[in-house]
């Protein structure tokens, strides 16, 4: 899963944001029912990349619903075993700041 999430991370610094969303969703998909909280964060992640492709597409008001998807699931990362969840925290915040605010 670390690798994924640094994956992730690079991918959107590089403004890939559709492919970070995909480097998520391997880890994720094959977990997907499950209601442990490290899956239920990753969707969050998954849904923070989503809101970043619609921005960029031009789709703010979308971009910012989805947005608060990831936020419903952001408070569950102080649940998790995941340090590098913290610093995903951390990245998209300053992502929010650069491209959704």
């Amino acid at each position: 899963m670390h690798d994924a999430c640094q994956k992730f991370m690079t991918l959107i610094k590089e403004e890939k944001f559709y492919d970070a969303h995909e480097a998520l969703e391997e880890v994720w998909f094959p977990r997907r029912k499950s209601k442990d909280t490290d899956v239920l964060v990753l969707k969050g992640f998954i849904n923070a990349s989503v809101a970043l492709e619609l921005k960029r597409l031009g789709r703010d008001a979308n971009a910012l619903k989805v947005w608060q998807n990831y936020l419903k699931y952001r408070p569950l990362i102080k649940e998790c075993n995941e340090n590098i969840f913290y610093e995903i925290e951390d990245f998209l915040d300053s992502c929010y700041d650069k491209y959704l605010s």
